[in-house]
């Protein structure tokens, strides 16, 4: 039987870019995003490139319970076992904390954090039953230290860490491997236009290829946090 990743916010950046390079492993794949659109374009580009994989993608908003629960649930249904969990799905809003608009950090803390607890909990079940299951959650450098304009997203992203490491110490008995990926700046949808050169941020793919190497260790070992920072450092 194939493997299974499935990764949230799977259809462009990071995301995408580790589900394509686990796809590029004989790995099937199940993803979820907001944008239908980009779930048809990525299920096409995908197909055209590895034939030879399965492909499942939902529209998800992950700020509702019922549509995580869902996602789970039909993912488990197509493919029986998940392998590899991502818990990728975020979004970046500048601001501080004394002057940001009212309802910001509910709105990070609720895509940053809350999506990553119940997917995660929706997959739990299977990935305990089957003793062998690895989840990476897409924290961020800003998850280790506090900088100017960061505001909610940073307290959303320490969050994650915090869920994380809870999450290591619960799973350490139960075949489970958790790691945090704290990735700096790295060209997405978050950084689209910034006035920099191509080779100042790093490439989407770096961060999927480093989450395959973490994934490749024997079982009696874990990256427990993984730091990735362009070479010039951070922006």
């Amino acid at each position: 039987m194939k493997k299974t990743i499935v990764v949230t916010g799977g259809s462009k950046g990071i995301g995408k870019a580790i589900a394509t390079r686990f796809g590029q492993e004989g790995f099937n794949i199940a993803i979820c995003a907001r944008s239908a659109e980009g779930l048809a374009d990525f299920q096409a580009e995908i197909k055209s490139q590895l034939p030879d994989i399965e492909i499942f993608t939902q529209q998800v908003d992950v700020k509702k319970i019922d549509d995580l629960k869902a996602f789970a649930q039909a993912a488990i249904e197509k493919f029986q076992r998940i392998d590899v969990l991502i818990n990728n799905a975020g979004t970046y809003t500048p601001g501080d904390i004394h002057s940001e608009a009212e309802g910001v950090l509910e709105h990070l803390m609720e895509t940053n954090l809350y999506s990553a607890y119940h997917v995660t909990r929706a997959f739990l079940p299977t990935m305990i039953a089957q003793k062998d299951a690895h989840i990476f959650n897409i924290c961020s450098v800003a998850s280790l230290i506090a900088y100017p304009n960061g505001g909610s997203y940073s307290i959303s992203k320490f969050a994650l860490l915090g869920f994380s490491k809870c999450l290591r110490e619960e799973m350490k008995d139960k075949g489970i491997k958790v790691t945090s990926i704290m990735p700096g700046a790295t060209w997405s949808d978050s950084w689209s236009g910034a006035p920099f050169p191509e080779d100042r941020l790093m490439q989407s793919s770096d961060i999927g290829n480093i989450i395959w190497g973490a994934y490749n260790l024997s079982k009696v070992a874990v990256v427990e946090d993984l730091v990735i920072r362009p070479q010039l450092g951070d922006l």
